[in-house]
């Protein structure tokens, strides 16, 4: 199934799954450099954020700005609860 075809609870759950396999094997290949880097927690996780850019780069918008604006957000937020933050 190609993205366009993708509601957005389905895009988030692959984005989701991807992120999952992906951020543990990224942090252990990841070079150290010695100091010591800190992993702050956020309002959001980075499947979140990666869906937002994704149905961004789908959308009609030209803006970003458009996008958080527009009544789709709201239905976004309803999905996404850190979003609704925004």
């Amino acid at each position: 199934m190609s993205t366009e075809e993708m509601s957005l609870e389905d895009l988030f759950c692959a984005v989701d799954d991807f992120c999952r396999l992906f951020l543990p094997d990224w942090h252990r290949q990841q070079l150290q450099c010695g100091e010591r880097k800190r992993r702050r927690g956020s309002r959001m996780v980075l499947s979140e954020i990666m869906t937002i850019l994704i149905h961004f780069h789908q959308s009609h918008y030209r803006d970003f700005k458009s996008l958080l604006l527009a009544p789709c957000l709201s239905a976004l937020g309803r999905r996404l609860p850190a979003a609704a933050q925004l």
